[in-house]
């Protein structure tokens, strides 16, 4: 079995690897940041591949279907050719299904909801006590993502807790602070942060 000290080089050449995305010292606190413009919009879940879909096209039950988005990120249904799902929120997803389906039925209404939605992926690196990928459930914020990763370890910064996340029209991860004493209290932004798949957890 590797001991710790052996373990200990390849998680500090990750960080190493992780801190050349981005300049030391700049981030913004968690209080401060706001999301991009689209992720803001109502229902702003992403479909993903796996997610179980119910989709009902209102009065036409032959059509209605629960459908799991394969992995090319399409879904098919009777009478409608492959569209894509993966990337568009329910809503939209639902709009785009009116407009195929239009020529073939009077007045379409389609709803879509997300049965099944897929376990976020993300990785917690740095002082904590079980550091690597983790598998959460979609919603779960920092706490979760620590306590998967077992906690600090006794050299942790508890004011120097971060995320990593890449952004669209960024050249690099936009870099998210917290504190411990916010999470823990369930103080101002901090608990309401909610993570994603790509997301990297530092703890300094």
């Amino acid at each position: 079995m590797p001991s710790l000290r052996s373990l200990r080089w390849p998680l500090l050449a990750t960080l190493v690897l992780l801190s050349a995305c981005y300049k030391p010292g700049r981030f913004v606190w968690v209080d401060d940041y706001r999301e991009p413009q689209l992720q803001q919009q109502d229902e702003s879940y992403l479909i993903r591949r796996g997610d179980v879909l119910s989709i009902n096209v209102w009065n036409q039950r032959d059509i209605s279907s629960r459908i799991r988005v394969r992995d090319d990120g399409r879904i098919s249904l009777p009478l409608v050719n492959d569209v894509e799902a993966a990337g568009q929120t329910p809503a939209l997803l639902a709009r785009a299904m009116e407009q195929k389906l239009k020529d073939l039925v009077a007045n379409p209404v389609v709803t879509v909801i997300v049965d099944e939605a897929q376990p976020i992926k993300v990785s917690v690196l740095g002082e904590v006590r079980n550091p690597g990928k983790k598998q959460l459930e979609y919603n779960a914020g920092l706490l979760q993502a620590l306590s998967e990763a077992g906690g600090f370890t006794d050299y942790a910064r508890d004011d120097a807790l971060f995320v990593l996340r890449k952004e669209p029209g960024y050249p690099t991860p936009v870099r998210i602070r917290f504190t411990w004493e916010a999470l823990s209290r369930n103080e101002g932004n901090a608990s309401a942060f909610r993570l994603k798949t790509g997301d990297v957890v530092v703890v300094e």
